[in-house]
């Protein structure tokens, strides 16, 4: 009997960093149990090069991470969501789309590594920062028994990862 895959979706506003970092951390550590996608409001017209390094130097694949609208996510033909997620403060005041299936949500806000002014080994600490906290949050998301925690108790897990920090 095989398990169920259930799909998760990273939202950020510009999905170059943050939640590009989130699906590749969840497609790698959750592989066989999750399928992970990342979009955002107001899409980047590319992955942040600084990100997919950082995800290149933890050995985490980064062949086909692009930048994605969150609209590709709610229409007709888009994958069934069981989670949505948003990484960063601005996503998470948005309007999202009506996303079908009704999936749990949940913020796990991060510090926008982008958004760092400064040196480049200063930019670099904000990577690592934010891959950390997102790898540690991921980490607890998949040690959940998914299957014996009713809605209420799993709406709770959820937001509770949302406050730990690396």
């Amino acid at each position: 009997m095989s398990e169920r895959v259930y799909n998760v979706l990273f939202l950020c506003t510009a999905n170059s960093a943050r939640s590009l970092m989130a699906e590749s951390i969840l497609n790698e550590f959750g592989r066989g149990r999750f399928t992970a996608y990342s979009a955002g409001s107001h899409p980047a017209s590319e992955p942040n090069p600084d990100a997919l390094a950082y995800l290149r130097r933890n050995n985490l694949d980064t062949q086909g991470l692009r930048t994605k609208d969150w609209a590709e996510f709610a229409g007709p033909g888009a994958p069934k969501m069981d989670f949505v997620i948003t990484v960063c403060d601005k996503a998470a005041g948005e309007s999202c789309p009506v996303w079908p299936g009704q999936p749990m949500t949940a913020h796990w806000g991060v510090e926008d590594p982008v958004a760092v002014p400064g040196s480049d080994e200063r930019r670099q600490r904000a990577f690592a920062d934010a891959y950390h906290i997102l790898n540690r949050r991921i980490s607890i998301f998949l040690s959940l028994p998914l299957d014996k925690l009713d809605r209420l108790a799993l709406q709770r897990e959820l937001a509770d990862i949302g406050k730990v920090t690396a």
